[in-house]
């Protein structure tokens, strides 16, 4: 597989498409026995990683929990209207165990797996949990010191946050795994990274992981920062993330791992080794509509961008073609996947399904191929197979107002890319209402120049005019143009 600098990943929730599997095949078969068309189909498509959401093995409790817990019971609903108990599976981030679950075919069928994506040039990518357990993980009876402990106290103030279970010491109270802002996850427990036992631990179920495959994709990495950490548990600890991660290098110095992180906390995870990062920020100022705030996002340094992982959707947010009007949508991918880092998309968002399958569900709806966000995201993933989109060199545009008292030209979102062989530009009017802009500089050609479209905005054509050093665009309400001049 040639190295790109700028990859592209592919995440598909394994338990959903392995119950349709296993349905259309009329019996029970493991993951290994996918057709290798689905594989192929992927690595055509241009993609450098698969991510399979969901491969490890999760218990009873779990499962439980999922299909008792009030809260949780009205997005099921909302997912599938003929919802039974047997679709509720509970989360895959309830781990029991770092082998592959049973019902996906053990841990032979993930090596099969992985075998034949790396034949097809690519890569795989797995979940590892450091911050919490199932409720019924073996270290809750042989290690119930791993956990956050508390009180029968905490318990009567605080059930929502604590829960008694039985442990080899007897029945004690132990703490829901969670976040420093919400209450916990009932259906795990939170690990004491106080403890330097549970941090040896977990380096080493890490390192099991890593064996199994070529990334991980780390769940709330950032509830472990000592900080965040200390905030949520009142306990000091030991920073983990840069010796996992250093041992994790040491085995496999290929190593891939990508971190689930909020609160304007990427950089810091970044500089602790971490290759990428999820860029949420991008994603709520997109949702939101809010265009100067997308621009002043993409001025930061291309040392942090290029470690950004960029996405419109997936697992934990609503559906992209549920959340971002048709116009808007497509204007929002182009600025995403055109922008530097991991261009991350998510099983159905390239046939427009809507329907947000939560993590507890192990079976979801059937869905009609939307045909215009079909040919859209088909268009965008040819063109990113462009060399120059997978390791050009990426510089942000400065644009100018076309005349006085004209606005417009601050909702644009303008730049290029540039490698040995071509250079292309990539213009966005991401605002509701038409633009205008120019640009200037040493890279536009002096004279009229015609333009080769690589993808447009329809059914309107956004224009663009080049004469004298000059570009000026003209375009619609949420238009877009990526284009090169002729060679």
């Amino acid at each position: 597989m040639a190295v790109s600098h700028y990859p592209s990943l592919y995440q598909i929730n394994t338990r959903v498409r392995h119950r349709r599997f296993c349905r259309d095949r009329g019996g029970a078969a493991g993951i290994d026995d996918w057709p290798d068309g689905e594989w192929q189909g992927i690595a055509e498509r241009g993609f450098d990683w698969l991510w399979l959401l969901g491969v490890w093995q999760t218990g009873q409790a779990g499962a439980q929990v999922s299909r008792s817990h009030e809260p949780w019971q009205a997005g099921f609903h909302a997912s599938l209207a003929d919802l039974s108990e047997d679709d509720i599976c509970g989360s895959c981030f309830a781990v029991t165990a770092y082998r592959t679950s049973d019902c996906l075919g053990t841990d032979k069928a993930l090596a099969g797996v992985r075998k034949k994506l790396n034949e097809q040039g690519l890569k795989l990518m797995l979940d590892f949990v450091p911050n919490h357990t199932a409720l019924d993980h073996p270290w809750v009876r042989a290690h119930p010191e791993f956990y956050i402990q508390g009180s029968k106290e905490d318990l009567a103030r605080e059930p929502q946050n604590y829960i008694e279970l039985e442990s080899a010491q007897g029945r004690q109270v132990f703490a829901y795994g969670r976040d420093p802002y919400f209450d916990g996850w009932p259906d795990t427990l939170q690990l004491d990274y106080g403890n330097p036992k549970v941090q040896e631990s977990m380096i080493a179920e890490l390192l099991a992981v890593a064996e199994r495959c070529d990334g991980v994709r780390c769940d709330m990495a950032m509830l472990i920062l000592p900080d965040v950490f200390e905030r949520t548990w009142g306990k000091s600890i030991e920073p983990f993330w840069p010796k996992a991660i250093a041992a994790v290098r040491e085995r496999y110095p290929d190593f891939m791992l990508l971190a689930e992180v909020y609160w304007d906390l990427e950089w810091n995870l970044q500089q602790q080794g971490f290759d990428y990062t999820y860029d949420k920020r991008l994603y709520d100022r997109l949702r939101d509509k809010s265009f100067r705030s997308v621009r002043d996002h993409l001025v930061a340094g291309l040392d942090f961008q290029n470690k950004l992982a960029r996405f419109l959707e997936n697992h934990d947010e609503p559906r992209a073609a549920e959340t971002f009007p048709q116009d808007v949508h497509e204007a929002a991918a182009i600025v995403t996947f055109l922008s530097p880092g991991l261009r991350f998309f998510h099983d159905g968002q390239l046939t427009g399904n809507s329907v947000h399958i939560p993590i507890h569900l192990c079976r979801g709806p059937e869905e009609t191929a939307d045909r215009r966000l079909s040919e859209f995201y088909s268009g965008l993933l040819q063109t990113l197979q462009r060399p120059v989109f997978r390791s050009g060199e990426w510089t942000l545009a400065d644009c100018r107002p076309t005349e006085d008292g004209n606005e417009s030209w601050r909702n644009f979102i303008v730049y290029r890319w540039r490698s040995a062989e071509e250079t292309v530009w990539v213009a966005v009017n991401y605002a509701a209402q038409p633009g205008q802009c120019r640009l200037e500089g040493a890279q536009i050609p002096k004279t009229e120049n015609n333009t080769q479209a690589l993808l447009s905005s329809q059914p309107q054509n956004p224009a663009v005019e080049i004469n004298e050093g000059v570009i000026r665009f003209d375009f619609p309400a949420w238009g877009y143009r990526v284009f090169k001049l002729p060679d």
